[in-house]
């Protein structure tokens, strides 16, 4: 099978494309290396020292012993995007090109407005893109499972049967999405089903849970992919174990008793490539929802906890005030059927798996403790009340916080792409 990536070069992207090469597929991809941007500009770095995208494709093919067609390219650079997928071919597309951050799109308008305009205007050119030169392709997009927000429902896979006043349907489950980042998934939903209806695509919408772990291939370090801990890009999990790593506390947000999805990276790798290999019928929509435990923030802070302890870390817990807005207390019960009908059977324990990532962050200790200061949270969903602004904000009654430049612009002037 022929798979073109988008989003080549980040954290799913880079092992993906070793993943299925490993498995006899040919694989190409683009990437407008905007990741590096974004944590460059939160002040932040890789736990994990990546190599330069040229050393990576050279490593690639030294692995493959097959070349790595590689475009420098956004998404949104429909012309060129185009170029890339009619000199390639691909059965299949996989993509991860989109700003995955809820905190980056809640810093200000600007972070808000790039975040929607970028993932939305993206997925639109690449629906565009495949219609003209790959229609019978297979669409792979990467959603997340907090398109669903925490209804008090159990949350199917997509679809679900609705009874109203004497008349049945099956729609689209209805989506509760918690940041700008997370309604832009939501659009992209939308538009790639109206896609499949309109034009005959084949897609799969995986709706993806809280990804963890590491990938560090002994043999050479230009194969490592990247894993971020600054509040922004580092996903729970991971920010928990960098955390541990350099003797900070754990820090779960508020009580701790928000449930999440979630998957380690070798699952996601083993997910992502049975959706590959079993593609949907031309013109379905197919949305599944892609994660192996659920779990409470509170219980992945005492596993982190535990699994460093095993290792001769003397890790805590220490809770933090939530600066997100949502239920702390909250039903959550998802289904995930489809993907062990594909065949998906879960790898190690999360325990092993905890105690692994550990393993490969602490030769890069210093790495993180040089940027310690980028994991606590700045970035609140709630702006401060002052009732009066002329007031002065000491005053009694009056609530106050005061502002961080992340507030403004996020320490780096608003979000960035390449010249």
């Amino acid at each position: 099978m022929r798979v073109f990536i988008a989003g080549i070069d980040g954290y799913l992207g880079w092992p993906l494309a070793q993943h299925l090469a490993a498995r006899g597929h040919t694989v190409a991809g683009a990437d407008a290396l905007l990741r590096r941007i974004w944590v460059g500009e939160r002040g932040s770095v890789s736990a994990v020292p990546i190599a330069p995208v040229y050393e990576r494709l050279a490593a690639f093919r030294e692995l493959s012993g097959e070349p790595l067609p590689f475009s420098p390219l956004d998404l949104r650079d429909h012309p060129a995007l185009g170029r890339a997928l009619a000199a390639f071919g691909p059965d299949a597309v996989v993509h991860l090109a989109e700003c995955p951050s809820a905190p980056y799109s809640m810093i200000d308008f600007r972070h808000a407005d790039f975040v929607q305009s970028n993932n939305v205007s993206g997925t639109l050119s690449l629906l565009f893109a495949m219609r003209e030169h790959c229609p019978g392709a297979h669409l792979v997009k990467l959603g997340t499972m907090g398109e669903y927000g925490t209804p008090d429902l159990d949350i199917p896979e997509g679809f679900f049967d609705v009874e109203f006043r004497g008349r049945r349907d099956r729609l689209p489950f209805p989506r509760q999405a918690g940041s700008w980042y997370h309604w832009s998934k939501v659009f992209d939903s939308q538009n790639v089903g109206f896609a499949c209806r309109l034009w005959g695509l084949a897609a799969t919408d995986v709706m993806q849970g809280v990804v963890y772990g590491s990938w560090c291939p002994p043999a050479d370090p230009r194969l490592n992919s990247r894993l971020d801990f600054d509040e922004a890009f580092g996903t729970a999990v991971n920010r928990f174990c960098c955390q541990a790593v350099i003797g900070r506390p754990i820090t779960p947000y508020g009580n701790g008793t928000q449930s999440r999805g979630l998957l380690s990276l070798a699952d996601c790798l083993q997910c992502l490539t049975l959706v590959l290999e079993h593609p949907p019928a031309p013109g379905e929509y197919r949305v599944v929802n892609q994660l192996r435990d659920v779990l409470s923030v509170g219980r992945l802070a005492e596993l982190v906890r535990d699994a460093a302890r095993a290792l001769g870390i003397d890790a805590r817990i220490a809770a933090v005030d939530n600066p997100r807005d949502e239920a702390e207390a909250h039903h959550y019960n998802p289904d995930s059927e489809k993907l062990r009908e594909l065949g998906f059977k879960p790898s190690a324990p999360i325990g092993t798996e905890l105690r692994r990532m550990i393993g490969d962050l602490l030769p890069h200790a210093d790495r993180v403790r040089a940027h310690a200061d980028r994991l606590p949270p700045t970035v609140r969903w709630r702006r401060p009340v002052i009732p009066n602004p002329a007031k002065d904000p000491t005053e009694e009654g009056t609530r106050y916080e005061p502002e961080t430049a992340a507030d403004h612009d996020g320490g780096g002037g608003g979000p960035h792409r390449p010249a």
